[in-house]
């Protein structure tokens, strides 16, 4: 049986950071990627598994997840109610584009 090569994740992304559309498409999608991080980053500071967040949003594990993973863009209401579930504070900037 061969062995599998493999490719470290930062040098694939090094790699991948040379194709100009891969730029672009990451650069379009870096707002929503930020998001998302901040999104898990609330969730584990509150000590909160997706389960735990659901129930205090009054939604499922699995639209927790979703909002996660970035695929969907969550409502001002939705983020309002992801503060108050995570003990945070939701602040919204806009900020001039160099």
């Amino acid at each position: 049986m061969a062995k599998k090569s493999t490719i470290p994740a930062n040098a694939l992304f090094e790699l991948w950071r040379e194709d100009p559309e891969y730029v672009a498409e990451y650069e379009r999608l870096k707002p929503e990627f930020e998001l998302a991080r901040q999104v898990i980053a609330s969730r584990v500071r509150a000590g909160l598994s997706q389960s735990e967040l659901a129930s205090r949003m009054g939604t499922s594990q699995s639209a927790i997840a979703r909002l996660e993973s970035g695929r969907n863009r969550p409502s001002t209401s939705t983020l309002e109610r992801l503060a108050k579930a995570t003990n945070s504070r939701l602040q919204i900037t806009l900020v001039p584009a160099t």
